[in-house]
């Protein structure tokens, strides 16, 4: 399909349905504490979702998705089915929500601590974070999609991490995904030029060791094949006249 350049009035409800992605996260932080279940995580950002803000959980029912968030802990890559697991002391957890509202997706995740991490843990938690700040640093029309993916890339693999390939970025509004793809791997020069007026999502995926993933029979949960940890933060961003804006960054949050 051809990339979604959006209007005022699109760009303006991909704000909302931005923000209100940002104010799940916020809301859930104080919630993942040793002992929890990542069902009892679903349960509170499903309820808020729809209660709270009136809006929609995108993950729940797509394409056969059973719950409302993704929540992959430790080994987990991505895709993490919310269950009975219950959260231990230094787990990592990434959290993985997508909010609808007014028929436009707001897309984000974080990386959480229960209790004190581990040293390897935080490590690959800040890198994953900066790798994330380089990419959304670069956004701005004319910027080839290739010099991002290179960008990250060559910061995750400057500190010995690796970048998973077979999971990607996105474009985003009225569907959850759309084109472009947007690959945290590449050379310079390549792939799509930004326009004013794009969205999509940035969220490298680095493993502490190789960057192979096994599907996990599920049909969902995505682990690291071996074994090592991995990290994702996540962000819905918007090409600008002069640069890039991120809908899903709280006014007072750190990107």
């Amino acid at each position: 399909m051809p990339v979604s350049i959006k209007n005022l009035d699109e760009i303006e409800k991909m704000r909302i349905a931005g923000r209100l992605g940002g104010e799940v996260l916020r809301m859930i932080r104080p919630h993942v504490q040793p002992g929890i279940t990542t069902n009892e995580l679903d349960r509170i950002c499903h309820d808020y979702i729809v209660n709270q803000q009136q809006a929609i959980p995108a993950p729940l029912n797509y394409r056969g998705f059973p719950k409302s968030i993704c929540t992959s802990i430790n080994h987990v890559v991505c895709h993490g089915i919310p269950g009975d697991k219950v959260i231990k002391k230094g787990d990592a957890v990434n959290i993985d929500v997508t909010v609808i509202k007014d028929g436009f997706h707001g897309d984000t995740s974080k990386m959480f601590f229960a209790g004190t991490p581990t040293v390897a843990a935080e490590r690959l938690a800040r890198i994953s974070h900066e790798c994330l700040k380089i990419g959304i640093e670069m956004v701005k029309p004319g910027i080839h999609l290739g010099d991002i993916g290179h960008a990250i890339q060559q910061h995750a693999e400057s500190h010995h991490c690796s970048i998973v390939r077979e999971y990607c970025g996105h474009g985003i509004g009225r569907e959850f995904h759309e084109d472009p793809q947007v690959l945290h791997y590449g050379k310079p020069g390549t792939g799509m030029k930004l326009e004013a007026g794009m969205t999509f999502t940035i969220e490298p995926m680095v493993n502490a060791g190789k960057r192979h993933t096994k599907l996990l029979p599920d049909g969902w949960t995505v682990v690291t094949k071996d074994h090592s940890l991995s990290a994702q933060w996540e962000h819905t961003i918007l090409v600008t006249d002069t640069g890039h804006e991120v809908l899903t960054c709280l006014p007072d949050d750190e990107i």
